[in-house]
């Protein structure tokens, strides 16, 4: 007993001097808000910060970092650096800044590419109060219905609707009126849940303390007794919810949110599937403006540290001096290399790309870059369907809500059959199916663009299917692939009007698919991946939760985004802030929720005079 409480003090110890306190400076050391401004509809003026041209000449001298990437955990991070005064260089191969967070508009209609809801911002939580630091207070959300979900199970003649309420008491209420009598798994659920995701801290915390420190508290089973997330992550979504019910409708309702992260249930750790439901426990919302708003709030703040964020500059490679120590890039102009010079390298393109694509051989064949790619595996490919209509929303039934559409309850089942197909089978029958309208989500879509109205449908597909086609003209494949895609768009659209009765095929204008292959050029996804590296089970052992951290195995070069901590918005800041906790030797974290309380302070103060 003596020797268990000598080693809990010293880890006690360890966290507090590498983890909970820190010398560095502290980017949420002050509230930024500042007064809303006038919204930039406009796209010309908006493309003046999203589309700035890569050129040699552009780049600012004296550079503190260069981002590769410029989503959300680029961006993010950027903006931290820049808020304690570093010059900061953001890189981004697309022709537009914002990785996921981009729109493009085809034939009029504006849509997004992976901003469909976000959640936990209600005022002054720590999430949302980093949103406010992050962009200086001028991105506004708009809050989505409630329900903000409606799962509907079955074919048509057997169709099974049920909404999805968000509010900590009203979620399990409104569960419980589609499921008398399953009061006591509803209940149990939730505090399972509630429980995990309470322990993602842990996570944050094996990443920053030092490596023999978290490689203790993994090998000796600590990590497990002190993080509940860590305990429960090695178990199934599966496993958990089928010893909750035997009701299959009501464990179909518990999993449904699977594709936010994209691993069927059975493969999907039930750590990770908490910090979903949790995470939209208080309400969802859409950024006012759309998705691009997020970007272009927080380019000026990059900017006006000196930095810059600039577009159609893919970085062929990393450059290393003599000592392997990262010192620049070398990003392509045409034909030729531009080679730009930085202390520090942060990569937001993924462990893929980083490892596999921007390291030289020599260094790619070494042990520990080898193990951490031996630890992971590429997602699966993601799915997209855009489609513009003429109509409000009003004249066509849509809400500022989503429908997650499974052909029937047996998530596992449909998954594997509907991946592990062949492709012309399998495009006949897409068994999950989200659908969201940005359009009705947003406040801003009747003034940008009267009359119109679009929806974003999203699903996965298995990227060997098209990866024949992949080095095929972008916008012009060949005959083949286009009939495979119209295939896909024709089985989806059919499933999508028997859901919405009031759209009508005379009722579209536009409407195209992105496949795996669009996601590889335009977000320069390996296999056409949407949320990265695998989110599988392997993905959240103790062993790799500690591996994969900020630094990597070569000096100076950083991992920033999803890959880093977990996927989606949330996750990909969480990434950024778990690295700029690194590379400024501080919990940002911590500042951050340091900071909700402080301006929620101020706040109920104020309301009290």
């Amino acid at each position: 007993m003596i020797a268990v409480a000598i080693i809990c003090v010293g880890l006690a110890v360890f966290i507090l001097k590498y983890v909970f306190s820190g010398s560095g400076p502290n980017p949420f050391e002050k509230d930024t808000r500042e007064p809303l401004k006038k919204m930039v509809h406009d796209r010309k003026e908006k493309n003046k910060v999203l589309k700035q041209g890569f050129l040699a000449s552009k780049v600012p001298d004296n550079l503190d970092a260069i981002i590769i990437g410029s989503g959300v955990g680029g961006l993010g991070l950027a903006v931290l650096l820049a808020k304690v005064g570093k010059k900061v260089l953001v890189l981004e191969q697309h022709d537009r800044a914002g990785g996921c967070c981009h729109t493009f508009t085809e034939k009029g209609f504006e849509f997004d590419v992976g901003i469909h809801y976000i959640g936990d911002l209600l005022d002054h939580k720590p999430f949302r109060c980093m949103l406010d630091s992050l962009t200086n207070g001028q991105l506004q959300w708009e809050p989505l219905d409630n329900p903000f979900d409606v799962v509907v199970l079955g074919p048509p003649e057997n169709r099974r609707k049920y909404p999805i309420y968000s509010g900590r008491t009203r979620y399990p209420e409104e569960l419980k009126k589609c499921f008398p009598g399953e009061e006591k798994a509803i209940d149990e659920y939730l505090k399972l849940v509630k429980k995990a995701s309470r322990g993602i801290w842990f996570v944050a915390l094996l990443k920053l303390c030092p490596v023999p420190v978290a490689k203790f508290l993994v090998y000796t089973g600590l990590a497990k007794r002190l993080s509940f997330f860590i305990k429960m992550a090695h178990r199934s979504l599966t496993e958990v919810v089928n010893e909750l019910t035997e009701n299959k409708d009501l464990r179909a309702v518990f999993t449904y949110i699977f594709g936010t992260y994209g691993n069927r249930p059975e493969d999907s750790s039930f750590s990770m599937h908490s910090l979903l439901v949790t995470h939209y426990l208080n309400g969802a919302w859409y950024p006012k403006g759309g998705a691009s708003e997020i970007a272009y709030h927080m380019i000026p703040i990059i900017e006006k540290a000196g930095g810059a964020v600039l577009v159609r500059a893919p970085v062929n490679r990393i450059l290393f001096n003599d000592a392997k120590e990262a010192c620049g890039v070398s990003v392509m102009k045409g034909q030729e290399e531009v080679h730009i010079r930085a202390p520090m390298v942060i990569s937001n393109a993924g462990i893929f790309n980083t490892y596999e694509k921007l390291l030289p051989k020599e260094l790619q064949a070494m042990p520990a870059i080898q193990k951490h790619l031996s630890m992971v595996k590429n997602g699966d490919g993601g799915l997209s369907v855009f489609v513009g209509l003429n109509g409000t929303k009003e004249e066509l039934g849509l809400k500022a809500n989503n429908y997650w559409i499974f052909s029937e309850n047996n998530f596992d089942e449909l998954v594997v059959k509907y991946l592990n197909g062949k492709r012309e089978e399998s495009s006949q029958c897409v068994p999950l199916l989200f659908v969201g309208s940005p359009s009705a989500k947003d406040p801003t879509w009747e003034e940008r663009s009267p009359g119109k109205s679009t929806m974003s449908l999203v699903s996965f597909a298995n990227y060997k299917w098209f990866e024949e086609w992949k080095d095929g003209k972008v916008t012009n494949r060949a005959a083949d692939y286009k009939e495979l895609k119209k295939a896909f768009i024709d089985s989806i659209l059919d499933v999508v009007l028997s859901v919405f009765p009031k759209i009508t095929r005379d009722k579209i204008e536009y409407i195209d698919a992105g496949t795996p292959l669009t996601n590889t050029y335009y977000i320069g996804a390996p296999k056409g991946e949407i949320y990265g590296a695998d989110h599988g089970l392997a993905r959240f052992t103790p062993e790799l939760t500690a591996a994969l951290r900020p630094q990597t195995p070569l000096k100076n070069l950083y991992l920033t985004g999803q890959d880093l901590f977990v996927c989606g918005f949330a996750g990909a800041l969480a990434g950024a802030l778990t690295c700029g906790s690194a590379i400024l030797n501080r919990n940002l974290h911590l500042d951050a929720i340091a900071l909700a309380k402080k301006n929620k302070f101020v706040n109920d103060k104020l309301k009290g005079e």
